[in-house]
Formats: structure tokens, C-alpha cells, sequence
């Protein structure tokens, strides 16, 4: 195999880094792109926010998280939740636990008419 065809989301990346976010892109191509994030306790930096091109769906498997939108929404996040962020929807990471970290996988994909 040329490339990683298949793993453990639950496996930690080593070394498991704890000043970044651990981003491992899984699968992709021209209008998707898989990848799982590990964080431990990374916040998105004051006054900055994600504004992506593409839509996102994201679940959070393990851990907790908030995220804030910039509408003032605050989403509290656990284990088994996800949520769908359409392209252009300014949010921010306002914390993720760090015991246990937070795994993620999020699935980017260029925007589609809602269902």
C-alpha cells in the first residue's frame, strides 16, 4: 500500500503533541476531505474565528467541547454529538478537554443544496 488505507480513530498519534491540534487527513479528493483532530485544550485565539470555503460536518467522539458561532450561539458538545457547519459560518473552538482529549472527525465537502 501506498498510503494508509486503514486505522484506529481511538489510537493516539505519537508523539501527541499539546501546544497544536493533531490533524490527520484520513481520506480525500477533489470535493471531500476526512480527517480526524485530537485536541487537548486548544481554544481557537481571541478574536479570531473559522470562515471555510467548504461545508463541514463534525462529531465529536470523545471528550467534551464548546463552540461559539457569530450569531452569539454557544454549543456545549459531548461524546456522540455532531453538528453541521455550512460554508462561510464564522465559528470559533472556546475549549476542549485535554482528559481525555478530544477526538474529532470532521468531513469537509464543497457546499450542496440543504436537504
Amino acid at each position: 500500500m501506498s498510503r494508509q488505507e486503514a486505522g484506529n480513530i481511538f489510537e493516539m498519534p505519537h508523539p501527541l503533541r499539546a501546544d497544536v491540534e493533531n490533524v490527520e487527513r484520513l481520506f480525500g479528493g477533489p470535493a471531500v476531505r476526512i480527517e480526524r483532530i485530537v485536541s487537548t485544550g486548544q481554544r481557537t485565539p481571541g478574536g479570531e474565528w473559522f470562515d471555510q470555503e467548504w461545508d463541514e460536518w463534525v462529531a465529536l467522539l470523545e471528550g467534551t467541547a464548546r463552540l461559539s458561532l457569530d450569531d452569539g450561539t454557544r454549543i456545549q458538545m459531548k461524546a456522540g454529538d455532531w453538528i453541521v457547519l455550512p460554508a462561510h459560518q464564522r465559528h470559533r473552538v472556546e475549549e476542549t478537554s485535554s482528559s481525555p482529549p478530544c477526538i474529532w472527525i470532521a468531513v469537509h465537502a464543497k457546499p450542496v443544496a440543504p436537504l
